[in-house]
C-alpha cells in the first residue's frame, strides 16, 4: 500500500507548523501500522503540498492541502479511485465566505449575521472569507458600526474584498476536534481554551473572558458538528463554539484537519484505521 501524506504550506499554520507536522505524522504512522497488522506492507512518502505533482501516485493520500494546484492535483486523484483525506472538494468548502452560506441555508446554530444600521447587533467580528485566517489580522473584532468600517477599508486595502461579519456572541469559548470516517465509530472532543492557555490567536477568549463552564448538550453539539461535516464533506476537522449562559453553543469556526495539540493520539489512531474505499 503506498501512502503519501501532504503537508501543509507553512501561511496556512499561523502558530501551529509544528503541531500540525505532529498530527500529520501521528496519523500516518498509524495507517501504517493498521494496513501492516492486516499483513500489506506500507510505502509512506511525504511532500509539501507546493511541489505535489501528478506524477505523486499512491493509493491513499492524507492530505493536509489547501493551495488551489494542490487541491486540483488531489482532486484528480479523487478521481481516478485513489483515497484523499480530506477530500478537496470539502477544503474548498471550508472557505469561510462558502461556510458561511453553507451554515445559513441549512440551519445550522451560527451568531446571525451584522446588519449595517443595526446598533443592536454590534459588537461584532469581521473574518476574511476568501480563505481560512492565516494571521492574526485576518479575523477582527469590532466595537461598532464605526470600527467595523475602517476594519473593512482596512481589509480591502490588503486585497481582501471577500469577508464575513457576524455578531458578537459572549460565553464560553469551547474548541472542539472530530473524526467521521465510514465504518469506523465517529471521534468528537472538545475542549476550553482558557482552561489550558492554548490559543492561536487569542482574540475570542480575550473577548470572551474565563470560561464559566456553562451546562450544555454535548451530544447536541456535536450532531451538529457531524452534520455540518457531511455538508462540507470532510471527515478530519476542528472548530470553536460559543456557549452562552443559557447553554444555547453557536459554532463560530470550523476547519479542515486542525493540529489536535489537545487530543492528538487519540485523533491518529481514529485516522488511522480509515478505509481505502
Amino acid at each position: 500500500m503506498k501512502l503519501i501524506a501532504v503537508r501543509r504550506d507553512d501561511r496556512f499554520s499561523p502558530n501551529s507548523v509544528e503541531k500540525d507536522r505532529l498530527i500529520l505524522e501521528a496519523a500516518c504512522n498509524n495507517v501504517c501500522r493498521h494496513f501492516e497488522q492486516q499483513d500489506e506492507p506500507c510505502a509512506l512518502r511525504w511532500v509539501d503540498e507546493a511541489e505535489l505533482t501528478t506524477n505523486d501516485e499512491a493509493d491513499l493520500y492524507l492530505s493536509m492541502a489547501r493551495l488551489p494546484e494542490a487541491l486540483s492535483i488531489l482532486e484528480g486523484f479523487e478521481q481516478q479511485g485513489r483515497r484523499v483525506i480530506n477530500s478537496p472538494r470539502g477544503v474548498r468548502n471550508c472557505q469561510r465566505s462558502v461556510l458561511e452560506k453553507l451554515m445559513r441555508e441549512n440551519n445550522l446554530s451560527t451568531p446571525t449575521a451584522y446588519q449595517e444600521g443595526q446598533e443592536e447587533q454590534s459588537p461584532c467580528w469581521l473574518k476574511r472569507g476568501d480563505a481560512a485566517a492565516q494571521s492574526k489580522d485576518d479575523v477582527v473584532f469590532c466595537n461598532d458600526a464605526e470600527a467595523l468600517k475602517k476594519a473593512i477599508s482596512d481589509f480591502e486595502a490588503r486585497g481582501i474584498s471577500d469577508y464575513v461579519i457576524s455578531r458578537h456572541v459572549q460565553g464560553d469559548v469551547v474548541k472542539f476536534y472530530g473524526v467521521s470516517l465510514e465504518a469506523t465509530p465517529s471521534f468528537f472532543r472538545h475542549f476550553y481554551p482558557t482552561d489550558d492557555g492554548q490559543t492561536k490567536f487569542g482574540d475570542e477568549t480575550a473577548r470572551n473572558g474565563e470560561a464559566h463552564h456553562y451546562t450544555f448538550d454535548v451530544s447536541a453539539l456535536q450532531s451538529e458538528v457531524e452534520r455540518l461535516a457531511r455538508l462540507v464533506g470532510i471527515e478530519v476537522y476542528g472548530g470553536d463554539a460559543i456557549i452562552d449562559r443559557e447553554g444555547r453553543f453557536y459554532i463560530i469556526d470550523f476547519n479542515d484537519w486542525p493540529s489536535f495539540s489537545r487530543c492528538r493520539d487519540e485523533a491518529a489512531e481514529a485516522i488511522g484505521n480509515c478505509p481505502l474505499k
